[in-house]
């Protein structure tokens, strides 16, 4: 047993820690390319505006996805694998021995919100 009445599980968490990691640097690289074509679909809009279309004309006339449709995709694509990250983090950091008060006060939350960290996932 460690610390705090966890049973320990060498290397375990930091492994999972390090799978999340991978994951989000591979989630990272595909909202990079979708920047990239949001930023084609920001300079297709306003070539359209400026042409004098109105903007009813413009965005039906996107390709798709749409830029809005690709906006929420990188949003929930940051949202879920930020999630694992920090969930694989915390348990990472409590099995090397920090308490919930220190990782709290590393990730700039609540006690409460590392103990679900801790608990769910």
């Amino acid at each position: 047993m460690e610390a705090g009445g966890r049973p320990e599980q060498p290397g375990t968490d930091k492994q999972a820690f390090l799978k999340a990691l991978r994951e989000l640097d591979e989630a990272l690289d595909a909202n990079i390319a979708r920047a990239h074509v949001m930023k084609r679909r920001i300079a297709d809009i306003e070539s359209g505006l400026a042409a004098g279309l109105p903007l009813r004309e413009v965005v039906p006339g996107e390709q798709t996805p749409p830029l809005v449709a690709l906006l929420s995709k990188s949003a929930d694509n940051l949202a879920s694998y930020g999630s694992r990250v920090r969930r694989a983090e915390a348990r990472a950091l409590h099995q090397e021995g920090l308490t919930m008060d220190e990782i709290a006060k590393l990730f700039g939350v609540t006690r409460q919100r590392v103990s679900a960290l801790l608990r769910y996932g």
